[in-house]
């Protein structure tokens, strides 16, 4: 392993401070918004407008802070976890530019089953990601807009108002929203004119569907692990077969987390249901499925050892890696290993198109200096 090889990440998070909330909506409002806390050494009680319940977490640990005070931190958070200037000092160490970067706590807001409430809820938050995120770094960090989902006109709304504040990705979850039609229904389609028009990308990260335990006992952590990326397939599977790419041909989707070599399997089924199946097939399309699932998405990796081979060996170019920082299952304190086990045998040009090229592409704004990849 030689030199330090740099990267973008198309999926990472930032945790909130604990205030959040209170800090940008009247105490009335933030009463009711996600809140979490410790109620054993690895269980958490989520609260979200009424409605609570626990989740297993990974274990925490408990320090004394420089003032005495107890402080308790997941065992797994780096030092920039909440810190913008710690995080970068860790994506500096990592060889991490640019990022995408979701909410934690603000996942939980598909929970909320009020209109106004998670309208102006999401309005301050994106407006606070602006001044304390972006802007502590905008040549850097890229943060995705909380979107109001229980309406469309609320969703269609925001995407502008992301957009007018300096926003370039929202975050939309990748399951079916609680009462509402899925993805493919023409419901939605407001909402993706108004990406393509606003050029915001539309980010689903996998994983954002409810209770993410669905299956329990023998091998249940693997199972659900795996399970969790099936929904992020779903999303795209319902844009494209809906047709929404062929009506909004410049419209772009990133898949975070949820690995690559997906992509052309999928668009091999996909293919084979559109030719096999053609009498059945509505709307029809003006190309293969595989096209639009090649041209208009992109998709995030971060272990996955094959990940690689499905830009070089199958043809599909949007293949970005993801550090999925600070979270366990990403590769913050080994993400130099990581890039060398994954690159240091494959040609430059497939290097260069996952660790920038394909990062760049969305966001052309974020780019790594040529003096920081000379020093390197």
């Amino acid at each position: 392993m030689t030199g330090k090889i740099w990267t973008h990440s198309g999926d990472s998070h930032f945790l909130e401070p604990e205030d959040l909330w209170h800090q940008i909506l009247p105490s009335s409002q933030a009463d009711r918004m996600p809140r979490t806390r410790m109620i054993s050494d690895d269980e958490e009680l989520v609260e979200v407008d009424g409605k609570s319940f626990t989740r297993k977490v990974p274990r925490v640990m408990t320090a004394k802070g420089s003032t005495g005070e107890t402080m308790t931190e997941m065992a797994h958070r780096p030092p920039g976890s909440r810190d913008v200037k710690l995080r970068l000092a860790d994506l500096n160490n990592e060889g991490v530019w640019g990022e995408v970067m979701y909410q934690s706590i603000g996942f939980w807001c598909t929970l909320i089953e009020d209109r106004a409430l998670i309208a102006e809820a999401a309005r301050a938050e994106n407006e606070w990601m602006v001044d304390e995120l972006k802007g502590a770094a905008p040549d850097r960090l890229v943060p995705a807009a909380l979107m109001p989902v229980l309406e469309v006109e609320d969703s269609v709304a925001e995407v502008y108002h992301a957009a007018e504040i300096g926003l370039h990705v929202i975050s939309l979850p990748s399951g079916q929203v609680p009462g509402r039609e899925y993805w493919n229904h023409k419901e939605w389609d407001p909402l993706w004119a108004a990406a393509e028009e606003s050029g915001m990308v539309v980010g689903f990260h996998i994983g954002t569907n409810g209770d993410p335990v669905k299956y329990r006992g023998r091998g249940g952590a693997i199972i659900n692990y795996v399970e969790s990326g099936r929904d992020g397939i779903y999303a795209v599977m319902c844009l494209v077969s809906a047709g929404v790419f062929d009506r909004r041909p410049e419209l772009k989707v990133l898949v975070s987390e949820g690995g690559a070599t997906w992509v052309p399997y999928i668009g091999d089924r996909m293919n084979e249901a559109y030719r096999q199946h053609a009498e059945f097939v509505r709307p029809q399309l003006s190309k293969l499925p595989k096209e639009y699932l090649y041209n208009n998405v992109y998709a995030s990796f971060q272990h996955d050892e094959s990940a690689p081979a499905a830009m070089w060996a199958m043809g599909y170019q949007n293949v970005m890696f993801g550090s999925d920082y600070p979270h366990l299952e990403g590769t913050y304190g080994h993400t130099q290993k990581t890039l060398h086990g994954l690159f240091d045998d494959v040609e430059p040009e497939v290097r260069e198109r996952i660790t920038r090229g394909a990062f760049e592409e969305l966001f052309p704004h974020i780019t790594i200096p040529e003096e920081v990849l000379a020093a390197s």
